[in-house]
C-alpha cells in the first residue's frame, strides 16, 4: 500500500536497528507503541506544550495536574516486514472525538509503502475524581491545529 495521505500533522525519521523486529521483519509490538507515542510527545513539544502540562513526573508535578490522559485502547497492524537498516517516516495523525477523548493514528512508512499503522485513544479523566472530564486546553488547541492541518510540519 503507497502512502497518499496529505493532511499529516507532524513527521518523524527512524532507522530499524538489530533488535527492533523478529526474525521474520516484524516490528516488536512493544517498539511499535513505544515509537507512536515518543512521535505524539514529540509533537506536542514541536506545538509548544511542555510535556509537565501533560505527563506526571514526579511529586510536585503530580499535585499540580488536574486531568490524567490515560490510554483505553490501542491497536497496531503489521504490514510489512522490515530490515535492519531501514529507514522509517513516522507520521501522526490525532483526531478528537468528542469532548475528553482523542485518537492518534501513527503510520509507519518504509519508502512510500506502509510498514504498521497504529492507533492509540486517549480519555481525559479528573485526577480526584477519576471521572472523564473535558480534554486539557493545550490538547484541544493542538487537536484544532491538527484538524486544519496548521502544526508542525515535517522535520
Amino acid at each position: 500500500m503507497k502512502n497518499k495521505n496529505t493532511s499529516l500533522f507532524l513527521i518523524f525519521k527512524r532507522t530499524i536497528r538489530f533488535g527492533d523486529s523478529d526474525a521474520a521483519g516484524v516490528i516488536h509490538f512493544h517498539n511499535l507503541f513505544r515509537w507512536a507515542h515518543e512521535s505524539w510527545e514529540q509533537s506536542l513539544e514541536e506545538y509548544g506544550i511542555d510535556p509537565l502540562e501533560i505527563f506526571p513526573v514526579g511529586k510536585e508535578n503530580n499535585d499540580k495536574l488536574t486531568t490524567a490522559l490515560p490510554i483505553v485502547h490501542c491497536e497496531a497492524d503489521f504490514l510489512k516486514r522490515v530490515r535492519t537498516g531501514d529507514r522509517l517516516t513516522i507520521e501522526i495523525q490525532p483526531k478528537k472525538i468528542d469532548k475528553s477523548s482523542f485518537q492518534v493514528k501513527t503510520s509507519f512508512l518504509s519508502q512510500e509503502d506502509y510498514v504498521a499503522i497504529s492507533l492509540i485513544r486517549h480519555i481525559a479523566i479528573n485526577v480526584g475524581s477519576r471521572e472523564r472530564c473535558p480534554l486539557p486546553e493545550g490538547i484541544e488547541r493542538w487537536l484544532e491545529s491538527a484538524s486544519i492541518n496548521i502544526g508542525p510540519s515535517p522535520i
